[in-house]
């Protein structure tokens, strides 16, 4: 269908909520306003439904290629639409990690093909490839990678002349995952010898420690301020990191941004024991003063964004011990239930959760013509329905690993509808199998 015409909205978008009607066509916005008329191959009524820019997730780890087993493109972006993610930003720890421009644009070619959501993908910066690096196109690619902490396998980044190539000399946005892996080794020794083989999930706070975290922050807010790199330090786990960003001027302006996910706005340790590995990630998950603390720096805008880190394992691989199961789980589906939990809650209002998970990200990337509901951008859009209850059980799981964190969670909100690039990819429960959404571009 070339235009749809949605009618009666609550629409929810920049700082307002209005009753009004959007009328797409041919992938675009073309008209917003109230009693809109004209004909539409297909019309919705919106009465009763909010209508919100699509969530746009700057962290996600859809495994493809290497580690299909726990998920892969083609299932974690039906169900990253099924929770109103329209636009997504893929991780470089892949297999092979995708250290080389020809390995980067063979996840484009596999998402062209496969990813029914929006798209982009980070080049991966390692110690040996500063040179693949500085090839990396800013006008269609969101930006480099940098783990300043090993927990995702072989891309530690720990020479620190590499660093100082990587930020002096980034043609885009660097994005850093910061956790000082000095730190971490001299805990995880010292905890391996009290405990061996005792250890149990409580324990992961404790040896991927705050500390650990600011070391590793700082020293990239550092290094940015220095070489002005434009630095984007993804999944704030901690109070104290938060004193490192700024909320004084407009996000356009900010050279240094940050970001939080969902697991660390939700959970705290006191959550592992009940929950175990199925919340074991990195950063860890830490105290519920931690937790408040990035929730009041999302509120007052020291922190930019909210996305998932959508990390998929499979049931088995997170069953073993504490130590052998690794970090990470699926988010995607769910993360804009739970941000309207909040809202629900009284914790957070609709504008901001739009701001944060749309419009920010938006701003943050310089995405070309997404994350507002305007005329002449693209149609990226979710009806939700604040009164329509969601349980989250195995059996309604999208994601291949087919499992998620919050399952017997029952959210007060749910996903009606959504519109990725002017088309109806999901409605009613129902995903439309054979549409692929498109690549990002960025105003760089």
């Amino acid at each position: 269908m070339s235009t749809i015409l949605i009618k009666s909205a609550s629409i929810v978008n920049e700082g307002q909520i209005f009753i009004g009607d959007v009328f797409i066509k041919d992938g675009f916005i073309e008209q917003i306003g109230s009693g809109l008329n004209m004909y539409a191959d297909k019309e919705i009524n919106a009465e009763g439904l909010h209508l919100l820019p699509g969530c746009i997730d700057d962290q996600v780890h859809f495994r493809e290629p290497g580690l299909t087993h726990k998920a892969d493109i083609f299932t974690e972006s039906r169900a990253a639409v099924a929770g109103g993610i329209t636009s997504f930003m893929e991780m470089p720890n892949t297999v092979p990690n995708t250290l080389t421009q020809e390995l980067l644009e063979d996840k484009f070619n596999i998402a062209s093909r496969s990813s029914i959501a929006n798209y982009s993908f980070f080049m991966g910066a390692g110690n040996d490839n500063l040179e693949e690096v500085l090839k990396t196109n800013p006008r269609n690619v969101c930006g480099i990678k940098v783990f300043m902490g090993s927990s995702t396998g072989n891309m530690l980044v720990d020479n620190e002349k590499t660093l100082e190539g990587i930020f002096s000399k980034a043609p885009t946005l660097v994005a850093t995952h910061c956790e000082d892996e000095a730190t971490i080794r001299a805990n995880a020794e010292r905890f391996n010898t009290i405990y061996g083989d005792q250890l149990t999930p409580d324990m992961h706070p404790l040896i991927r420690n705050a500390e650990s975290c600011y070391i590793s922050s700082s020293f990239a807010v550092g290094l940015a301020k220095k070489f002005n790199t434009r630095l984007h330090v993804l999944h704030i786990s901690t109070a104290i990191e938060t004193s490192l960003f700024d909320n004084s001027i407009p996000l356009s302006q900010k050279r240094i941004t940050s970001e939080a996910c969902i697991h660390h706005l939700w959970f705290s340790d006191a959550d592992y024991a009940s929950k175990g590995n199925w919340i074991k990630w990195n950063p860890a998950i830490k105290t519920a003063a931690d937790r408040d603390e990035i929730f009041k720096a999302v509120l007052d805008n020291r922190i930019d964004v909210i996305a998932t880190d959508h990390a998929p394992h499979t049931i088995d691989e997170k069953s073993q011990p504490f130590s052998k199961a690794p970090s990470g789980g699926p988010l995607v589906q769910h993360a804009l239930p739970a941000m309207l939990e909040f809202y629900r809650q009284g914790k957070i209002s609709l504008e901001k959760v739009v701001e944060k998970m749309a419009h920010s990200p938006a701003i943050c990337f310089q995405i070309e013509n997404r994350g507002f509901i305007r005329e002449g951008y693209w149609a990226d859009l979710v009806l939700v329905d604040l009164n329509k209850p969601l349980t989250v059980s195995r059996s309604n799981v999208l994601s291949k690993c087919g499992w998620s964190p919050f399952e017997g969670q029952t959210f007060s909100s749910s996903v009606v509808s959504t519109i990725v690039s002017g088309k109806l990819v999901y409605e009613q429960g129902v995903i439309k199998d054979g549409i692929v959404g498109k690549r990002l571009s960025f105003n760089r």
